[in-house]
C-alpha cells in the first residue's frame, strides 16, 4: 500500500485501519521467528478471495483520506533479507 502525498500520521492511520481489517505488519519464518515487514507492507491469512482481500485493503487505505495505490497477491512461500526481527516476549 502506498499513500500519495502522505506524512507519518497518515501512515499511522493506515496501520491502524489495516490492523482492524485483520492485516499484520509481521511475517513469520519457518523456524517460528517473526520479522517486521517494510513500511506499508502487510500480510493476512484468510479464506477470502483475492478480490475480497484487495477490497478490504483498499477500504483501509481509502479511510485515510489519501489517494493511494494497493497491490495484493497470493503466495505460497516468501524469502526475505534485512528485515528486523520482532523481539521475543519475555517469559514471566
Amino acid at each position: 500500500v502506498e499513500l500519495h502525498q502522505a506524512v507519518a500520521k497518515d501512515y499511522d492511520k493506515l496501520h491502524e485501519a489495516m490492523g482492524k481489517a485483520g492485516f499484520s505488519r509481521v511475517i513469520e519464518s519457518g523456524d517460528g521467528k517473526r520479522y517486521h515487514l517494510p513500511t506499508a507492507e502487510y500480510r493476512i491469512e484468510s479464506n477470502d478471495t483475492l478480490e475480497e482481500v484487495h477490497d478490504a485493503a483498499q477500504a483501509a487505505a481509502n479511510s485515510t483520506g489519501k489517494a493511494n495505490s494497493v497491490v495484493c497477491c497470493q503466495y505460497v512461500s516468501a524469502r526475505w533479507a534485512g528485515l528486523a526481527q520482532v523481539p521475543a516476549k519475555r517469559q514471566a
